[in-house]
């Protein structure tokens, strides 16, 4: 069957064929998956709200199971997979490598993802996102998970395969694209997390079925941390890569420069997946030593990394913005920005809750005194509700506006609402990973359904700010939910009853990008040499909530310590 390439009219970006349909039943097949998280995250929050106390004990128990395999591993997975798809083939203009082998490693994803939830809602497979031994779940339950992952490292592989078909074919000259580039450090994190996973795993499914007597449970937690923390590095990478795209295709915007943006995807891959570490500060079968040295001086330059990023993205925003004009004051380049565009709000909401959000509340996790405060607090979720929810899904929405129109061919539906869904959803997530916060650091459990504790013979009194938290908590997660489901409701509308658009011409051999394409940007080299005033003072504003924030907690940290 001959290749053929499809030149996208609004885009100027060009989709060969098989790695076209790929990229759209990934991306489906994600949707479907974030569909059912977000069910499951609505049962979750009404039962965590002490005002509704929805689901009793064992069904809280099973949905939340549920949520964090759909959520953390499904949806995000099935969306990069896509991503690395775009990066490589369309990016660099080439053919998929082996488009059957990727069909056979979807469909073996598709498998395994179902498999996994036919085992969580048949019951006796309750043991959480982090399945811990020696709680035990069915065999299927474990096989699922194998299947998934080993049908997302084929897809690992065939993108690393269409950079070699791209080099071969000389479809790209020098260096590949920061975009590609941050892909390729995705797909790398990606190929570590996945053999993580299969290495503890392999044995827990040979466990269940009885082939095996026993697995080692301090041993099962440090290596299944390799799988569980480290995938949501792969997020990080893609996100951060997608942040670079629709800079480069809204403003037009490259890097300040593009040796430094991709030295920090390089300390992503030396040092990012360390910071699993930080999971096992707690435990007393790990050394101090060896904690303090993955979570302090090593995961600090995987921080120094994302705030390299954090502050090139919107750097290369200011300077593509003043290069057009708006130069008056620190922040007209920010205030005449597109805010109406959800491509451009949903990234730069995204950019800001990860990097204030997140990345501060990501390094108090990392240091191993102040970790004994939060671990296993309702903080925890918080924290990476700030990191994979409002910034890593946050981002593959707003791409997925690009996309719909570029990649599937139809207009969106309800311009007005599309508008707003970025703002609805980023914000109150925002406001949601706080409160949660909030009530971690007053105390409140990370995962027990009633933090009253009905029942139990010795009763603990809230503080009212406790009870204020948790009922916020509901409000906004309620509304990120609705957000979501908001935005779920015109990606699937539009791609059923969105106006069809042209498709563009097809031809049997890839051709360069015109220069005067939006896309051009996304696969051009060199930097944006122009100062950016106002990037620096948000830069500088990050390292004061930073600063102050780290020593309130080290403020509270020496009020435990008048207990010993």
């Amino acid at each position: 069957m001959a290749t053929t390439y499809r030149t996208c009219p609004i885009s100027g970006l060009q989709f060969e064929d098989q790695a076209e349909k790929l990229m759209r039943w990934n991306a489906v097949a994600g949707v479907l998956a974030l569909l059912a998280g977000g069910i499951t995250a609505l049962l979750v929050i009404l039962t965590r709200w002490p005002a509704i106390k929805l689901l009793p004990a064992d069904q809280f128990y099973l949905i939340l199971t549920a949520h964090g395999v759909d959520m953390l591993i499904l949806w995000i997975i099935f969306f990069e997979i896509a991503v690395l798809y775009f990066a490589s083939s369309t990016l660099l203009r080439c053919r998929l490598a082996a488009p059957k082998v990727a069909w056979f490693a979807f469909w073996l994803m598709v498998v395994g993802s179902i498999m996994t939830n036919v085992a969580i809602f048949q019951g006796e497979s309750t043991v959480m996102f982090t399945s811990y031994v020696p709680m035990q779940a069915k065999w299927h339950f474990y096989l699922g998970i194998i299947l998934f992952a080993v049908g997302a490292l084929i897809g690992c592989g065939i993108f690393f395969g269409t950079l070699v078909v791209a080099r071969r074919e000389k479809t790209y000259s020098g260096s590949i694209p920061l975009v590609t580039f941050g892909a390729l450090t995705a797909a790398i994190i990606a190929t570590f997390t996945i053999l993580s996973g299969a290495g503890i795993l392999v044995p827990t499914f040979l466990w269940a079925v009885g082939v095996i007597k026993e697995i080692d449970a301090q041993l099962y937690r440090m290596v299944w941390w390799g799988l569980g923390h480290s995938s949501q590095q792969i997020n990080v990478s893609a996100h951060v890569s997608i942040w670079y795209l629709i800079a480069a295709v809204v403003f037009g915007a490259k890097p300040l420069s593009e040796k430094v943006s991709r030295f920090a995807f390089l300390l992503y891959i030396l040092f990012l997946q360390l910071a699993s570490a930080h999971h096992l500060l707690s435990d007393p079968g790990m050394s101090a030593e060896w904690k303090v040295l993955n979570t302090s001086y090593f995961m600090y330059f995987a921080v120094m990394a994302s705030m390299i990023h954090g502050f090139t993205v919107p750097g290369a925003v200011e300077a593509a913005q003043r290069r057009k004009g708006y130069t008056n004051g620190l922040f007209e380049w920010l205030r005449k920005a597109p805010w109406g565009n959800p491509v451009f709000s949903g990234m730069f909401i995204s950019l800001v809750s990860f990097g204030f959000l997140g990345g501060i509340s990501g390094v108090v996790l990392g240091t191993e005194q102040i970790n004994m405060l939060m671990h296993n607090t309702f903080y925890v979720p918080g924290h990476f509700h700030t990191t994979v929810v409002s910034g890593t899904t946050l981002a593959f929405m707003a791409v997925t506006y690009l996309l719909v129109p570029v990649l599937f061919k139809r207009q969106m539906i309800l311009p007005k609402l599309c508008q707003i869904q970025p703002y609805l959803f980023g914000i109150s997530m925002s406001v949601l990973g706080l409160v949660m916060m909030g009530a971690g650091t007053l105390g409140v459990s990370r995962r027990h359904w009633d933090m009253a504790f009905s029942g139990a013979p010795f009763q603990y009194e809230w503080p009212g700010a406790a009870n204020l938290m948790m009922g916020l908590t509901g409000i906004f997660g309620v509304l990120a939910v609705t957000g979501g489901a908001l935005w779920i409701l015109l990606v699937v509308g539009s791609l059923l009853f969105g106006k069809k658009l042209d498709g563009g011409k097809v031809s049997d051999r890839p051709t360069p990008i015109p220069a005067s394409t939006p896309a051009a940007a996304a696969v051009a080299h060199g930097s944006d040499h122009v100062a950016v005033p106002g990037t620096v003072v948000l830069a500088l504003l990050l390292f004061v909530c930073f600063v102050l924030y780290y020593f309130v907690n080290w403020k509270y940290l020496s009020e435990v310590w008048l207990l010993s």
